[in-house]
């Protein structure tokens, strides 16, 4: 499979021109839906990890917990003024 995508290489060269095909085909705000979809789907991720890992915290601490997966915990702290460790 010659693609530049290692993860892609058990793809066809055929299935592979589909898919640009179909990319390439889709408008800009279609684009940027998926984008804001994906970005849904990892915060969700995100916040799942953080309950199963925390199974008491409140909503407010999910939310940190999870800002501070996303941002670091030096960030949280200093826009939140919450540190995971306190």
């Amino acid at each position: 499979m010659a693609t530049r995508y290692h993860w892609m290489a058990d793809t066809s060269e055929e299935a592979f021109a589909v898919l640009v095909d179909l990319e390439r085909k889709r408008s800009p705000a279609e684009k940027l839906e998926a984008v804001f979809a994906l970005t849904k789907m990892m915060l969700k991720f995100t916040e799942a990890g953080v309950r199963q890992l925390h199974p008491y915290a409140t909503e407010e601490e999910i939310f940190l917990r999870s800002a501070a997966r996303r941002l670091g915990k030096e960030t949280v702290k200093r826009v939140y003024g919450w540190a995971p460790d306190a």
